[in-house]
């Protein structure tokens, strides 16, 4: 088959239709001749629906949304979004900075049925390189109501970019017990789902000390009865420890930040990372203050709270007891002892992990480049690092924490990643993106990192790869 009998190829075709490769898709729908789209098994849009919890808020301001930090003129900003719903005033009389998640969800599904391209119940099943064509072959299945196969087809395109996202984690000696049926062992991912049933358990405890693990414990507290709580927070951080929110601090998710981290050996990185853990997993100072003022205002009348706080403590094994417990043997790394705890209901707010790009790529294995931990290198550009005999490009989204820092995943970043790999990939500069960020200069030699990690960099090879 010569490049003629393939029909039109695209120039992006992106895989995983999350808030990342919408910020995308967003960001390239006003560049001509741009031929894009977006392919996402799921039938419709979702951001953590199961952690859209009455009265919660993002971490981020609303300035954060999928293209105003790249483009605040584009017609798929957040603020564009109020118009059409004539919500304008009352956005501007509630004088909020950080937006509610549920409206976060909505404004997104707003862009995702509006934007074209994207191509829902639509599942990618393997990306191989056609190197007599220079394209990507994508097989796809076209799945129906209920998840079913309907039909199966092929796309062709010069670049991918994937944005899968994340999964739950569950450490391991606790997975044994998330395949019970009788008692409730939940992930936070799908809280609202089972917040009935966690209600009605006679004692409820939560594992995690994130965002996530302290909304889900101040809203338990919050819905079951003062004196009769019955309820455990178990953290294996130290602290129930705040966010690092400080002005100067947040300058760890700019792209000045990420040029300095890039440039840094592996080894620092990954630890770097290890050590950052208050920019990401801690939990922010309105929430703390809730948890507190909640515990207080239940003790006034001179009775404590049956609600405990651990946090030090891991959880070693686990195991059920009949049909309706479970038992948890825990130790505390300090104090160096261990103990056990019989909960009738966990829930466990154990994280995310990157999904794994490797089920998508088998047939691009040994032309993919890792470093030394088996991690796919990437590009300043976030183009996978692969063989030259693959003159395309995948870009990656939200992978690329191990290269770039901990800014990865923040929906800060969306808009500028999206725009760093649109200028690499037309080979032109569609969008004017700040020299500096930040206050903070981060290294001794911060201006030859940025000279050495270029953000509008081609490929290198003679020629754009948007044709």
């Amino acid at each position: 088959m010569t490049t003629n009998e393939i029909e039109a190829p695209l120039d992006l075709a992106g895989i995983g239709v999350g808030p990342a490769n919408l910020s995308l898709a967003a960001l390239s729908y006003p560049i001509p001749g741009l031929r894009c789209a977006w392919y996402e098994r799921r039938p419709d849009f979702q951001w953590h629906p199961g952690l859209l919890i009455e009265g919660t808020t993002l971490q981020v301001p609303f300035l954060a949304d999928l293209v105003t930090l790249a483009d605040p003129t584009n017609p798929w900003s957040f603020l564009n979004y109020l118009r059409h719903q004539q919500r304008l005033y009352p956005f501007y009389f509630a004088e909020r900075f950080h937006s509610h998640r549920a409206e976060y969800d909505a404004y997104c599904r707003w862009v995702s049925r509006q934007l074209p391209g994207l191509n829902f119940s639509h599942q990618v099943d393997a990306i191989r390189w056609n190197a007599e064509n220079a394209v990507f072959d994508l097989d796809f299945t076209r799945l129906g109501p209920q998840g079913e196969a309907e039909a199966v087809g092929r796309a062709h395109a010069r670049n991918i970019a994937i944005g899968i996202g994340t999964a739950p984690h569950i450490p391991k000696p606790l997975r044994p017990l998330a395949e019970t049926t009788t008692i409730p062992v939940i992930h936070s991912a799908d809280y609202l789902d089972h917040r009935d049933r966690l209600l009605a358990a006679d004692h409820v405890t939560v594992v995690g000390s994130g965002q996530s693990g302290a909304e889900i414990f101040l809203d338990l507290l919050r819905r079951r009865p003062e004196g009769h709580e019955r309820l455990h927070w178990l953290s294996r951080t130290p602290a129930f420890a705040p966010m690092e929110y400080s002005r100067l601090g947040l300058e760890h998710f700019t792209p000045d930040y990420a040029r300095y981290f890039y440039g840094l050996p592996e080894s620092t990185r990954d630890e770097l990372v290890r050590r950052q853990w208050q920019l990401h997993k801690a939990i922010d100072h309105e929430t703390l203050a809730a948890i507190h003022d909640e515990l207080y205002r239940r003790s006034v009348h001179g009775a404590w709270p049956d609600a405990v706080l651990v946090p030090g403590v891991s959880v070693r094994t686990a195991g059920r007891l009949g049909t309706t417990g479970i038992e948890l043997h825990l130790e505390h790394e300090e104090q160096g002892e261990r103990s056990r705890l019989t909960t009738g209901a966990l829930v466990l707010a154990t994280g995310y992990r990157e999904r794994s790009l490797d089920p998508l790529l088998p047939a691009l294995d040994q032309a993919l480049r890792r470093d030394a931990a088996g991690r796919p290198r990437i590009h300043p550009d976030y183009r996978l690092d692969l063989d030259p005999a693959v003159t395309g490009s995948i870009f990656v989204l939200n992978a690329e924490r191990h290269t770039h820092g901990v800014g990865a995943p923040d929906l800060g970043l969306l808009a500028h990643r999206s725009a760093v790999i649109l200028n690499a990939l037309t080979g032109e500069r569609c969008y004017s993106l700040p020299e500096r960020a930040a206050f903070t200069t981060f290294g001794l030699r911060a201006d030859t990192v940025r000279r050495r990690t270029p953000e509008f960099a081609t490929r290198g090879r003679g020629h754009s790869p948007f044709r």
